[in-house]
């Protein structure tokens, strides 16, 4: 699968059309967060009628617990066709950027050019060295010029690393941005489109009768010709209510952001970036835990203590906050994009990289459910029934 996902959006079906007329709306998005949003975002740019029906801020979102990179290197080892995806993601950003600050006014912050991944001595380089061979030996993955660099050429870039830093691998289409003012941006650019928000309206039960879906939440309930769920880890439930299936393995992360410092870091690092408002931003954990109300110090500690050996003057820092959230994850860490056969017109998306992928949704996840189908290439890389099991049957087959 070495092409990119895309196509031109088409007219619409004579039964979708009737099935229009009748509906509250064109397609309900299931979830608000930074996912459902884009795909919404897309859907209005369109021209269809959207609903977002969310849990509202109350919600655990994993949004909470984004790094905010817009990250290629190290994705897609054992599945290439996600490389290809995240490729593509990864260039149409600064279009996604642009045309959300043309709309709403609102920067979101997207810096591009190039991020690392460094390591604290030789068993880590070398390790590193494996797996950046082993990313460009798999076929059909994309070119995403990763490579290996010494301490010496890591410093040219990033001058106040510590001794103890024996080099780092460097991707020239990662970057990051201000993940938090993308997804105010989306929702600003709702109300452009003519989207309508619902938060607190959780969905609890789905049915499909004349050709319309039926969605139940605790304020009534609304129909739509299509649905797409994006809800994160409720997609578990919510899925084989229409045939489908999204085997989750949520996890929870931690991060920890300090006080605002002198522009240091040019470029953002896996576990590292300096925000566009001059804090750093800490956060590499991943834990096999779902009560984001606590933190584990001796987790946080070992991810400060990294840090310091990599950029020694971080110890003269004060950290400001610290948190826990529950991340997003299908069970093998690839996404999930599914279409059912037995209630057609019902899509699944599920994604630990919301940030990433947010063009793609955007921009071709939103023309695909526009058209009423996904593409044959994204179906077969991405559709749950690698997983096996129950469910799995019914679909049309980090």
């Amino acid at each position: 699968m070495s092409k990119a996902f895309s196509s031109e959006v088409g007219a619409g079906s004579r039964e979708e059309n009737a099935s229009r007329q009748k509906s509250d709306y064109d397609v309900a998005v299931v979830g608000g967060g930074l996912l459902g949003s884009a795909i919404a975002w897309g859907l209005g740019r369109l021209g269809k009628k959207v609903a977002v029906l969310d849990e509202g801020d109350i919600t655990k979102r994993a949004s909470r617990a984004n790094f905010a990179l817009v990250w290629v290197q190290s994705k897609g080892l054992g599945m290439p066709a996600y490389t290809v995806w995240t490729v593509q993601a990864s260039q149409a950003w600064s279009r996604l950027a642009s045309e959300l600050k043309q709309q709403t006014g609102l920067d979101v912050c997207l810096q591009q050019n190039g991020g690392f991944h460094l390591t604290l001595g030789d068993d880590e380089f070398g390790q590193r060295t494996d797996l950046v061979k082993r990313m460009h030996n798999q076929a059909g993955a994309a070119d995403y010029k990763m490579e290996m660099l010494s301490a010496s050429d890591v410093k040219k870039s990033l001058p106040l690393i510590g001794p103890e830093v024996s080099g780092g691998s460097y991707c020239p289409l990662d970057g990051h941005v201000n993940s938090l003012r993308t997804f105010r941006a989306f929702h600003t650019g709702f109300r452009a489109f003519g989207i309508d928000y619902f938060p607190e309206r959780p969905v609890s039960a789905i049915s499909k009768s004349g050709g319309e879906f039926r969605l139940t939440t605790p304020k009534g309930e609304l129909r739509a010709a299509k649905i797409v769920l994006a809800a994160g880890n409720a997609n578990q439930t919510l899925a084989p209510m229409v045939g489908l299936f999204a085997p989750m393995g949520p996890t929870r992360g931690q991060i920890v952001v300090t006080e605002r410092t002198m522009p240091f870091l040019p470029h953002p690092l896996t576990t590292i970036r300096q925000t566009d408002e001059g804090t750093v931003m800490i956060g590499d954990s991943k834990e096999d835990e779902l009560d984001d109300r606590a933190l584990k110090h001796s987790i946080s500690a070992v991810m400060t203590d990294r840090a310091q050996r990599m950029f020694p003057h971080l110890s003269r820092l004060n950290v400001i906050r610290s948190w826990a959230g529950i991340r997003v994850m299908p069970q093998d860490g690839f996404p999930i994009y599914d279409q059912s056969e037995t209630h057609p017109g019902a899509f699944v998306a599920c994604c630990h990289s919301g940030v990433t992928l947010a063009s793609n949704h955007a921009f071709e996840i939103a023309r695909m459910v526009a058209q009423g189908a996904l593409e044959p290439e994204l179906v077969g890389a991405f559709s749950a029934s690698r997983f096996g099991g129950a469910g799995a049957a019914n679909d049309s087959g980090y």
